[in-house]
């Protein structure tokens, strides 16, 4: 495939020199012959099938033309996109399905017997009954008789994790990590905090090097920040992944606050980020191809800005995070307003004031 794109590009860009030593009625023609060959190929009921050195150079090209041009080409924006869905699937592919992992056989015998024991069958007339979680659930209790649940000895004190954000979302953050692949497959993080009262973004980073050096200056960042601000923080959420293990937790520690790790595999305990993470993704990311990170680190600027400011939440009364206050009344537009937009990221995110 290499060889086969190297060979293209030399010769459409000879065929570019051509083209320079020609007049411009002929290459209007030209173009003008094209788009109606390109007419007739589309009414035709079977697709061309493309090579991947063929979407190679369509990308490319598209890539060079004015945004007005794209109409006449043979593929859109969309499709662009699914191409590179499919390269970064490919390069990243294990081979793993997925899923739950299978339970062991021993597992499963134990499993087996305790229902076997609990139906009152000692012999094997039930030793094809399914394992399930729910008898799993009960040995981890400790309990062995019926009852509808797993009860907590009286000294034991209940948690709720909705309980604990609600009295403490003004003074908690959360971060987190997440990935983008560029056009050339290569894997930029981005690290971010979100305030849990606000949902107010406060720090957006990128790096193709996440090292814990890296991390633990980002929070020094993030503190000076919130210090010129004079916000209060006693919190911080965070996941266990191996990236905040560098001294990012020791730079909380030191200015009192404490660090709430989430347990294994459980996005749930971190919902503002993960919910977060959904909405740069379906609103902006998936939407554009992005080729560097100072494209990336663009990108975030702006719909960061844009989330802060413009965007309503169902969560603070439709009001974005910046203008959030305790009142339950959602902000509403007069009748027949007059109203003004402005256009961010090329027209893919749009934001409405009332016109002067």
């Amino acid at each position: 495939m290499v060889w086969s794109l190297v060979y293209l590009a030399l010769c459409r860009l000879v065929q570019l020199v051509v083209l320079l030593c020609r007049s411009e009625r002929s290459k209007e023609l030209e173009i003008l012959l094209l788009r109606h060959e390109l007419a007739i190929l589309r009414r035709q009921p079977r697709r061309a099938r493309l090579r991947p050195v063929d979407r190679a150079i369509l990308a490319a090209l598209a890539r060079a033309l004015p945004r007005s041009a794209w109409t006449s080409l043979s593929v859109s924006p969309t499709t662009l996109l699914r191409w590179h869905r499919q390269l970064v699937n490919r390069r990243y592919h294990t081979g793993c399905r997925g899923g739950r992992r299978s339970i062991g056989a021993s597992t499963r015998w134990l499993f087996n017997l305790h229902a076997r024991t609990r139906a009152g069958a000692t012999d094997g007339s039930s030793a094809n009954c399914r394992a399930s979680a729910y008898p799993f659930r009960r040995l981890r209790c400790g309990r062995s008789s019926p009852g509808t649940g797993c009860r907590r000895r009286p000294s034991e004190t209940s948690f709720r994790g909705e309980t604990f954000s609600a009295k403490h979302a003004a003074t908690t953050l959360a971060c987190d990590f997440f990935t983008v692949d560029t056009a050339w497959l290569r894997r930029i993080y981005v690290l971010f905090f979100i305030s849990l009262e606000s949902r107010r973004i406060e720090l957006v980073a990128c790096t193709a090097n996440p090292t814990g050096a890296w991390v633990a200056q980002q929070a020094r960042n993030l503190l000076m920040t919130l210090d010129d601000r004079e916000q209060p923080l006693r919190f911080l959420i965070h996941d266990r992944d191996s990236k905040f293990s560098g001294g990012c937790d020791h730079v909380f520690h030191g200015e009192g606050i404490a660090v709430i790790r989430t347990p294994i595999q459980a996005p749930n305990a971190n919902a503002h980020a993960e919910r977060w993470v959904g909405s740069v993704r379906r609103e902006c990311l998936d939407r554009l191809l992005i080729f560097s990170r100072r494209q990336l680190e663009h990108v975030l600027r702006v719909y960061t800005r844009h989330y802060n400011q413009h965007r309503p939440h169902r969560a603070l009364a439709l009001r974005p995070p910046e203008q959030a206050d305790r009142s339950a009344t959602p902000l509403r537009a007069a009748p027949y307003a007059q109203l003004t937009r402005t256009d961010l990221l090329g027209g893919l995110i749009h934001e409405y004031e009332h016109a002067a």
